[in-house]
């Protein structure tokens, strides 16, 4: 292979990104839920014919689907027979490159001039594939079986028409079936829109020249990942993080992250984490190598995405642990819960290394909030899937996000005002979780604070969530942030999950509501250096207290308006820094 001309190089990654970005808008434009058309959680990707290995993702995909959809992939591939133009495979097996059964796969072999290319896929997350409860995330299943429908690769479109008899199978077993039609048409619509797109590159640049492109870019991003990675001294290093249960057993999971730095490779080992579990927070291998790759693209952002960017990664197989789940665990929290833990450990591991590139725990969790029920008044079913944002974690370039989307992904806060005209709801409080941002030189961001309540009818409500035992985790002396916080209020009483935040089944009527408080992000640095006006700046936009101010800052304050007592100030941090040398 002769050099290709950068130009000519920028012009077909930048074209085959195109690809994938017309296949993301099309997916959200044409799509029935508001969690895909709204949050925005799918992704569409172009992966190689032979081994399923990543060649281009669009800019608004997930980042845990990176990996995911690749391993996802090669199993299709494995198992792909009698490939036919306008076919398109469906599945959601977690064990065969998935996540969780929700995550709904489809792959398209994609021809041109009558050979085999490259494969087109998506992943779109639907809002129930049946299961114990409305929306899948069961806090208590004990057995994927209990989770929903799983599905191995089957053709669902056979050369461009859809099997009714699979079709019928698929809305005979998940809720609101009639509901689903949407988002399955939208899903096969936007790979038909890749299809044409990545024809008319081939047509306009040739085969040859374009599979040259892919392997230089290949190529390229994994030298590039090996430049950053040379970034980090040779060595040892050591992180953890835990999830607070697995909602059927009340003791915390713990994942023990070992990285090792060497010949401009890293080495993820996770032996000694937890053992597999019996509740839904276990991580299948996908997931769990996903989680690792999204965490190196948190740090190394300006690395290209494509199937180069993971050589320089090694990932030992967990086996043995919560984190190599096997048929018949359960699974439905890894990719929304386990993966983000899996993330922390990966940080706190390498934020000595990299301090200026790293940060504070983020807070962790997509705050999986399912309600389904019946509405008298559009005389239907429905199922409604809440994900809500959090506070990121302080760093040394100043403080935290407040209420950003999570750490796997882009999905953000679906608009109260559509889930209102959808669902028989009201969101009567939105607010900030105030003094919820962990306190450091640079604090966290702040979560959120919302009441839904149940305006007619009867429903059934579930959570599976996170950080409610233990908030993010602060970097280099910085505090952890505020906690996960549930409360459901029923009956004229209030009720607070045995497992903080992980529960099921839990039967409201008319009036009845559920206030949820998601996690602050992590301090970054001394709490006792932080800037004193920039904790007074906080106080009076009611961030915190007087009284947090002078507890996690040791920064005292006067008057009305509240100002700095610099003599006050300075005895209070010198007695914190004296008590802490003892």
């Amino acid at each position: 292979m002769s050099a290709i001309d950068p130009v000519t190089l920028a012009v077909i990654q930048s074209g085959l990104q195109q690809v994938c970005n017309e296949m993301d808008l099309a997916f959200v434009r044409s799509a029935f839920s508001p969690v895909i058309s709204e949050a925005l959680d799918r992704s569409d990707g172009i992966y190689h014919r032979d081994t399923g290995e990543l060649i281009a993702q669009g800019d608004l995909g997930l980042p845990v689907f990176v990996g995911t959809m690749q391993f996802g992939t090669q199993a299709v591939i494995e198992r792909a027979r009698d490939l036919r133009p306008g076919d398109i495979y469906i599945v959601n097996d977690p064990y065969l490159g998935g996540t969780h059964l929700m995550d709904v796969r489809f792959n398209k072999p994609f021809f041109y001039k009558g050979e085999l290319f490259a494969w087109l896929s998506n992943t779109g997350h639907w809002p129930d594939t049946g299961g114990m409860v409305p929306g899948g995330f069961s806090a208590n299943a004990t057995e994927v079986e209990q989770e929903g429908l799983r599905l191995p690769p089957v053709k669902l479109y056979k050369e461009g028409v859809m099997d009714q008899e699979i079709l019928s199978i698929i809305l005979s077993n998940i809720r609101v079936a009639d509901q689903r039609i949407g988002d399955i048409k939208a899903q096969a619509a936007a790979l038909n829109v890749g299809e044409r797109r990545l024809t008319a590159l081939l047509d306009k640049y040739g085969v040859g020249l374009v599979e040259d492109c892919i392997k230089e870019l290949k190529t390229r991003a994994a030298q590039q990942m090996r430049a950053k990675i040379a970034t980090i001294e040779d060595g040892i290093y050591r992180g953890e993080a835990y999830v607070d249960s697995d909602g059927v057993v009340d003791e915390p999971l713990k994942i023990v992250m070992t990285v090792t730095k060497q010949d401009g490779d890293l080495t993820f080992d996770m032996a000694g984490s937890s053992p597999p579990c019996q509740g839904p927070m276990n991580s299948v291998l996908a997931t769990t190598k996903s989680s690792i790759y999204l965490a190196m693209k948190h740090i190394f952002p300006e690395v290209p995405i494509n199937a180069g960017t993971f050589e320089p990664l090694h990932i030992n197989d967990p086996d043995g642990t919560f984190l190599y789940a096997k048929y018949p665990r359960p699974v439905s929290g890894c990719a929304a819960e386990v993966s983000q833990r899996i993330a922390e450990a990966v940080f706190d591991a390498l934020v000595p290394a990299l301090p200026d590139r790293l940060f504070a725990a983020p807070a962790g969790t997509s705050g999986n909030f399912a309600l389904g029920g019946f509405d008298p008044k559009q005389g239907r079913a429905y199922v409604m899937y809440v994900i809500s944002g959090g506070g990121y974690g302080g760093s040394m370039q100043g403080d935290g996000l407040t209420n950003g989307c999570s750490t796997i992904g882009i999905s953000k806060s679906q608009p109260i005002e559509v889930m209102e005209q959808r669902f028989p709801v009201l969101f009567d409080e939105y607010s900030l979780h105030e003094g919820s941002g962990g306190a450091g030189k640079s604090r966290g961001g702040f979560g959120i604070n919302y009441r839904v309540t149940l305006r007619r009818g009867t429903a059934r409500a579930s959570m599976v969530m996170d950080h409610g035992r233990t908030g993010p985790r602060g970097a280099l002396g910085g505090a952890d942030g505020g906690v996960n916080k549930v409360v459901v209020s029923r009956d004229g009483e209030d009720y607070r999950p045995p497992h903080l935040s992980k529960d099921q089944d839990i039967q409201l009527v008319e009036g009845e509501s559920v206030r949820v408080s998601t996690p602050g992000g992590g301090g970054f640095g001394n709490p006792m250096q932080r800037d004193p006006e920039l904790v007074a700046l906080d106080v009076a936009r009611g961030y915190y207290t007087v009284e947090q101010a002078d507890d996690l800052f040791g920064v005292v304050l006067t008057g009305e308006p509240r100002q700095v007592d610099a003599a006050a100030t300075a005895a209070r941090r010198e007695g914190a820094s004296s008590a802490a040398a003892e």
